[in-house]
């Protein structure tokens, strides 16, 4: 099997042992071309003592903590054949990881998400409502996590329409008559879950306003650590969207800018998964050995689409746990997994940051 051959599998059919072979291969070759095109890449692999071309399994490669994208622009193409810069959230005062794509790995990126999403939406595209501001998108060259978010994410709506205003503000009318315009269809609901729970859920909770989405998919993700801070779980966050919208399809998904594309869907029985194209991995936080499956840790996320940056293997600054491998009920080959949380001294920073 070769990388474009994943493009014609469904997104989680392979098993633990043919995901291992391919990405043996893949991972060791992706290695080689950033450390022969991206200079800084290839000097942090020098000062490590690391020795490309060595085929080592891809879980003992060389990978880059994800904080090393706030200091430097690594990019494994020539300058002029860039056409995007992606940059991730932070808060006043903070530096924001700055992440550079060529052509092909923004063409990867879509078409990853598209087979991703498909797994629960299906072919055709759904009338949706996107619970933030259209201001967000107002540079089409440099998109924060949010904005890059909904751009990617706003392909599989055939009608769309933004729920609040420039002020944050849910514009009520304008989703009543939407929802009257394509009553009986299910619709597409996208945001960013502190946003989705404190200008959407709170907003219509406080009016006493229930709206009919019953046969409707919310999808969300990211500002986890606010809803924390509020005491809202997962199952609560739930919870609250089936009583204000009669949604009961949610998933969450955990993704970063860094890897765009390589997101992490819930499934029905509330695991995040890894597909095809991507992998997870729980270090140990005092040796970054690979800790066993049941055992918190740090995430390392792997992915098989950076081709523009070095960014196919990354240390996060979060915490979580595999549960386990091809053996989930909802039938998804490959690993699942949950986030608990982040580093204790890790920089606070997220999708929903910029919002306070």
């Amino acid at each position: 099997m070769n990388y474009n051959d994943l493009f014609e599998l469904d997104p989680y059919s392979l098993t633990k042992s043919e995901k291992e072979a391919f990405f043996d291969v893949h991972l060791n070759e992706l290695v080689e071309y950033h450390f022969e095109h991206c200079h800084p890449y290839a000097s942090i692999l020098n000062a490590l003592g690391e020795q490309p071309g060595q085929s080592s399994p891809f879980r003992e490669l060389p990978f880059l903590p994800v904080r090393l994208f706030k200091d430097n622009d690594f990019y494994s193409v020539d300058e002029d054949q860039l056409i995007k810069k992606m940059t991730s959230s932070g808060t006043s005062g903070q530096g924001v990881s700055r992440i550079h794509l060529d052509k092909e790995t923004s063409r990867d990126q879509t078409k990853v998400l598209v087979k991703i999403m498909s797994s629960i939406l299906g072919k055709q595209r759904l009338p949706m409502i996107i619970v933030d501001t259209p201001n967000i998108l107002r540079d089409r060259n440099s998109f924060s996590a949010r904005g890059a978010g909904i751009l990617g994410f706003s392909m599989f709506g055939s009608k769309k329409m933004y729920a609040l205003d420039d002020q944050m503000r849910l514009n009520i009318d304008e989703v009543l008559a939407f929802l009257e315009l394509h009553k009986g269809k299910p619709i597409f609901v996208f945001g960013f879950t502190f946003v989705i729970y404190k200008y959407f859920v709170k907003v219509l909770m406080e009016k006493g306003i229930s709206l009919d989405l019953n046969n409707s998919i919310l999808v969300h993700g990211g500002g986890w650590k606010k809803l924390v801070n509020e005491a809202v779980t997962n199952e609560i966050f739930r919870k609250l969207i089936k009583e204000s919208t009669g949604i009961e399809a949610v998933h969450d998904y955990y993704g970063m800018v860094e890897q765009t594309g390589s997101i992490y869907l819930e499934c029905e029985h509330g695991h995040l998964h890894a597909s095809n194209f991507s992998e997870i991995v729980i270090r140990n936080p005092y040796d970054f050995s690979v800790s066993p499956h049941g055992e918190e840790g740090i995430i390392q996320t792997i992915s098989v689409l950076p081709k523009s940056y070095p960014g196919h293997s990354l240390l996060t600054e979060d915490i979580g746990t595999v549960l386990g491998v091809d053996d989930c009920k909802c039938g998804r080959k490959g690993t699942y997994f949950k986030v608990s949380g982040r580093l204790q001294k890790a920089e606070i920073r997220g999708c929903s940051n910029v919002i306070s």
